[in-house]
């Protein structure tokens, strides 16, 4: 996957100054260079089983390792608790302005929320420069209560993905309700909100904050038919508790729901039987269920979780309820409703309702964007998609800018070690004030690297200038062409589904076992080898990129024909598997078109995979015709299995 084409470029760009040295001297330093690697693995392992002992001893061997910092870091990081403050005060200034600096004083600003140590933790927060730690979030509010200021409006918009508050999120919930910035109404939505989200913790922790009796709310959680049989009950806590039961309830049976709700309807207030509709809609709309449209219509204008706003957008897509399309989108919060996902589904409802200058105004708002929305927006202002002009590319001095840069270099070192959390973390580090031509030049290093992810994902981020070439790479062309023209697959699709698996890393494994290029699962690789007839194939070979192509572009071919030739289809069954986007279509009751069908998959991952795919392919179909393409064609109509127009009278 490495290449080290980077240190043998910086060894040749000095030979004429330095003296060659004895190839015993060479061969001593190369050996040491890998047993310094070695220990440096050893040393990551035992910070992660937080061996303070094992790291220490270990990091003494790595006196003049070639990344410093993180020795020390890694040295330090198990004592975080108990180190002396004028130890960690040392380590910030000496690597200030560094990757690993700046995630050490994350790691030290966890800490010190967690000890309440307010102004220290006020005193180090503002240099914390990525931000994007949800705890220190929420102590960053707590530090700010605890001072008399009022942030319960922040926190309410804050607190709403349960799966990340740790600690310091749910003492936060605690502290504002203590101080009377949350009332019981605040607490009570969150708790509906971590019931949804299914993270008992925050339902348990967050149910001591009110008169609830615990073990009510979490049998409402755990086995809500008990609680549903009661019926509402009297007061609060028997209400909310009876709609935790019948949110869960939905999950598994959305009709036992409904007749539920009905009955019980009359001891609800209105506000609590539209929270009871909107849960079942919601649960509803996830199985794609038909009536979906009418629970939301029950659900009126019901307060919904960011997960509830998107997904009655989904149902009123499905059913072509563009009033209610429009509606949904405009009650979402507003850093929700600027995604350009809703801007363009907010144009298209517009443009239903008659409202033709104001759809016009949100295409061309996001018809620059380079992906899936962007594309499509481009379409509906009457144009294809086409490849940017291609700027100059990076002089050598450029490039060469981007080699001296020492952060790219030890992210290059990370890659060679198969580290590829650090060393992405230190590339993007680097990326982060870099211009336009200096993100062309650092994209073109990373090519001449083989590090084809980061180039994609470097040359991305441009904004005036753009090398497609960057964005779009066509690796192993020759191996490429042979498979897809044999099997008269869309080389275009082919190289867009790999560009959204792997990023062209060819050992690539994901946490489920999939590898290679086209991550094929074990099982999926040996199904397809035994189908095409490769008898000596090997689950090892999986890596190799002639047999990584080869069964994966016959799979893919499997599913598409399977699937009556829908590449939106055929690309949610690669990701899901083949069964399920059968299952999803069967749902449908009238034909929609593939992008509807692409933006209401059930799951996320899935939905965002198909999005990727098919604007990539675009792009990649643009790059080897060289003319204009439309995504729209290349997304169909889905219909139903077996859907015959009805005749026109």
């Amino acid at each position: 996957m490495f290449s080290k084409k980077w240190v043998v470029g910086i060894a040749l760009a000095s030979a004429s100054a330095v003296p060659l040295l004895p190839v015993s001297y060479a061969q001593s330093r190369l050996a040491t260079s890998i047993a310094g690697d070695d220990v440096f693995l050893s040393l990551r392992d035992a910070v992660r089983r937080e061996d303070a002992t094992s790291a220490g001893e270990l990091a003494a061997q790595l006196s003049d390792y070639s990344i410093p910092s993180y020795v020390d870091y890694y040295r330090l990081k198990p004592r975080m608790k108990n180190a002396p403050v004028a130890e960690i005060r040392d380590y910030l200034a000496r690597y200030d302005g560094s990757a690993i600096a700046d995630r050490l004083r994350n790691d030290w600003l966890l800490e010190l929320g967690r000890m309440r140590d307010w102004n220290t933790f006020d005193e180090q927060y503002p240099l914390f420069v990525l931000d994007d730690d949800t705890q220190l979030k929420c102590y960053a509010l707590m530090s700010r209560a605890s001072k008399g200021q009022n942030v319960a409006q922040e926190a309410r918009v804050l607190l709403v993905s349960p799966k990340h508050y740790g600690e310091a999120c749910q003492a936060l919930i605690a502290a504002l309700a203590e101080r009377g910035q949350f009332s019981i109404g605040d607490l009570w939505s969150q708790i509906r909100l971590a019931a949804e989200y299914n993270v008992p913790e925050i339902v348990r922790s967050t149910a001591r904050l009110t008169d609830a009796p615990e073990n009510l709310v979490m049998q409402a959680l755990d086995t809500p038919a008990l609680v549903l049989a009661r019926g509402p009950g009297s007061g609060r806590a028997a209400h909310e508790a009876f709609l935790i039961a019948l949110g869960r309830l939905a999950r598994s049976n959305p009709a036992q729901a409904i007749s539920t709700l009905e009955r019980a309807a009359r001891q609800l207030s209105r506000q609590e039987e539209t929270l009871g509709w909107a849960q079942i809609a919601l649960q509803s709309t996830l199985k794609l269920a038909p009536d979906a449209i009418d629970l939301w219509h029950k659900a009126n204008d019901a307060p919904l979780t960011l997960e509830g706003h998107q997904w009655k957008v989904r149902a009123g897509l499905r059913a072509g309820d563009w009033k209610l399309v429009k509606t949904a989108i405009d009650a979402m919060p507003p850093a929700l409703r600027s995604d350009s996902t809703w801007i363009y589904w907010l144009g298209r409802a517009l443009r239903e309702l008659g409202k033709q200058e104001e759809a016009q105004h949100l295409f061309q708002s996001i018809a620059s964007h380079n992906g899936f929305y962007g594309q499509l927006s481009l379409e509906e202002l009457g144009h294809k998609i086409s490849i940017p002009q291609q700027s100059v590319p990076p002089a050598p001095e450029e490039i060469a800018a981007a080699a001296a840069n020492q952060g790219l270099r030890r992210a290059l070192k990370f890659f060679e070690l198969n580290l590829r959390f650090e060393g992405t973390r230190e590339w993007n580090w680097q990326l982060r004030r870099m211009g336009d031509r200096q993100l062309l030049a650092a994209a073109e290093f990373a090519r001449q690297n083989n590090v084809l992810d980061r180039m994609v994902q470097t040359s991305d981020r441009t904004k005036a200038e753009f090398d497609f070439t960057q964005r779009f790479p066509t690796p192993f062309g020759e191996i490429m062409h042979a498979h897809t023209q044999t099997l008269g697959l869309d080389k275009a699709w082919v190289y867009g589904l790999i560009r959204q698996e792997s990023r062209f890393i060819q050992d690539a494994r994901s946490h489920v076992g999939a590898s290679g290029l086209m991550q094929l699962m074990p099982a999926t690789a040996r199904y397809v080898a035994r189908k095409i007839g490769m008898n000596d194939f090997r689950p090892g070979h999986v890596n190799n990129i002639n047999v990584n192509i080869a069964l994966g572009s016959n799979y893919l071919n499997m599913v598409l024909n399977d699937l009556d030739g829908s590449q939106a289809m055929a690309s949610a069954a690669y990701n899901a598997g083949p069964g399920r986007p059968r299952a999803w279509r069967s749902t449908l009751t009238r034909p929609v078109e593939g992008a509807i069908f692409a933006e209401s998959i059930p799951f996320s991952e899935t939905r965002g995979y198909v999005k990727n795919v098919l604007s990539n392919a675009t792009y990649y179909a643009a790059l080897f015709e060289n003319k204009p393409q439309s995504l729209k064609a290349r997304l169909g109509t889905i219909s139903p299995k077996g859907f015959v127009p009805s005749e026109l009278p």
